[in-house]
């Protein structure tokens, strides 16, 4: 008899609309009766589960495609990601980390080749403050940061939060105490300035002046080695992709840059010299150096010559020598 009784299997979409009340009820109520509260969080934190479930599949099954498409259309008809980020703070660590997943997956899932994820955070770009701001709070960093991450994925997200105040915390996001959250923090600094070719050069090229001021003084010449590595290392990402040659051709051209990248040449560190070298090789490159740069090149031309006769990673790398030999011949051939 028992059989005939079961409950039908629960669609997607009401699992979506559950959590959603689910979401509203602890959103709005922080003093109803204890036992109550508790059992509509243990609700929440399971329906939150089989959201992820349905997006990722489990060990007996690979997610259905069908149902993931109802289940995105349903999340983002309504405010089911605002209440999701919102909450989070009330959330268990478990179902944290199961909405963080959610959150990761909606941003490629496609309804009717549509990433709606996209329309959705265009029309409520405010969400990425809350993910941004959420690098000051130690119990939220890694969640809203991975979350973060996701959405920038989206080209408008991207140029919104390049293009916001928000871009000059991240240096010092980059430089908390709290190793975890810092690096995290870094892995989004380069997300930003590395994803979206164009949107990234048009923001270097209209912000040239206050990015680099800071890059410079609070990352290349931070105190913190990891800071430093990490930020030599993305510079050249930048400067070396074409798509910001006009921001290359105004970084060589700059005696303090250079001076930046001499002292890095010598610190004691093979890792942070060899990414320091793949940046030097741009300023001796340069064909139209300005005299202050040529200049300070031959006054420090038998240092540098002297540097780079017993400079080499330690892996054989034919492209490295190739451009050390080039690097040494301009600077041999440089007279005032």
């Amino acid at each position: 008899m028992k059989a005939l009784f079961k409950s039908k299997p629960r669609s997607p979409v009401d699992i979506v609309r559950q959590t959603r009340d689910l979401l509203v009820y602890a959103d709005r109520s922080p003093d109803s009766r204890e036992s109550k509260r508790e059992e509509k969080m243990a609700e929440l934190c399971k329906n939150i589960r089989e959201l992820k479930c349905i997006l990722y599949g489990n060990s007996e099954a690979e997610p259905v495609s069908e149902a993931c498409a109802q289940l995105t259309q349903e999340f983002f008809r309504e405010n089911t990601l605002r209440l999701l980020i919102t909450c989070l703070p009330k959330l268990n660590l478990e179902a944290r980390k199961d909405a963080t997943q959610v959150v990761a997956n909606l941003q490629r899932q496609q309804v009717q080749s549509r990433l709606i994820a996209s329309d959705y955070l265009e029309a409520n770009i405010d969400l990425m403050d809350i993910l941004i701001a959420g690098y000051e709070n130690t119990d939220m960093a890694l969640h809203y940061g991975t979350m973060l991450r996701e959405c920038i994925r989206h080209q408008t997200v991207a140029r919104y939060v390049l293009e916001s105040q928000h871009m000059k915390k991240f240096f010092d996001y980059i430089q908390l105490p709290n190793f975890d959250i810092a690096a995290d923090a870094a892995a989004t600094f380069k997300e930003l300035l590395t994803r979206h070719k164009s949107t990234v050069a048009e923001f270097l090229s209209k912000n040239y002046d206050w990015f680099f001021a800071e890059y410079n003084s609070k990352l290349l010449e931070s105190a913190n080695y990891i800071t430093r590595r990490q930020a030599i290392k993305l510079l050249g990402d930048i400067l070396l992709d074409r798509s910001n040659s006009a921001v290359m051709t105004r970084y060589v051209s700059s005696k303090d840059n250079l001076r930046i990248l001499m002292n890095l040449l010598r610190e004691s560190s093979k890792s942070i010299q060899l990414e320091a070298f793949h940046v030097f090789k741009l300023f001796a490159a340069n064909q139209n150096k300005p005299p202050d740069i040529a200049s300070i090149l031959v006054a420090n031309k038998s240092k540098l010559l002297r540097l780079f006769a017993d400079f080499k990673p330690d892996k054989a790398d034919e492209q490295f020598e190739a451009d050390k030999a080039q690097v040494v011949k301009e600077i041999a051939a440089l007279e005032l």
